[in-house]
């Protein structure tokens, strides 16, 4: 296999992914212990809702999510609450909790690129998404960078949505 870090040389580093088991006492300690403001009340999300495949197909699973725009980078949290996902996997694997993945963002144009890449490599895709704001792909890179790795394609309206993300308040 190639070099991981080729395959990403020129993607912007754009989040990073904590899967946590009480969202509310991350939320806490990141914003009080740490001043990483910004953290909206989390919201629920369905896997079947998003049309999110884990492993090829769309399964039930659900979980709570929040995220925050810190010095150039989002900070997002997941508390996994039911079913099957790679994020029920990760606290499965790592009850405390911890850094589960990494983003690198893109045009959607260039998505279908690096993840055809990724795949030639030999990188496992675990879960993908079509949302109307980017196309995101994660691969299974823990054996080489500990984490997974999540490709996103940001669509016209998703970087209409970062900028809006990124305002306070």
């Amino acid at each position: 296999m190639s070099d991981i870090n080729h395959i990403i040389e020129g993607l912007e580093f754009a989040q990073i992914g904590w899967v946590v088991p009480d969202i509310r006492a991350a939320v806490k300690f990141l914003s009080h212990t740490l001043a990483i403001q910004g953290f909206p009340e989390p919201v629920q999300v369905r896997a079947q809702d998003l049309g999110m495949c884990y492993y090829g197909e769309v399964v039930a699973g659900e979980w709570l999510t929040t995220q925050a725009y810190n010095g150039g980078t989002f900070v997002e949290l997941v508390q996994p609450l039911s079913g099957q996902s790679m994020f029920h996997d990760y606290l499965s694997r790592y009850p405390s909790g911890g850094t589960q993945h990494l983003a690198f963002r893109l045009p959607v144009s260039d998505f279908q690129r690096v993840t055809s890449t990724l795949l030639k490599q030999g990188y496992t895709l675990i879960s993908e998404v079509d949302h109307p704001i980017a196309r995101m792909a994660f691969f299974d890179t823990y054996q080489i960078l500990g984490v997974a790795t999540e490709i996103m394609g940001i669509t016209p309206e998703g970087w209409k949505a970062i900028e809006q993300m990124k305002q306070p308040g």
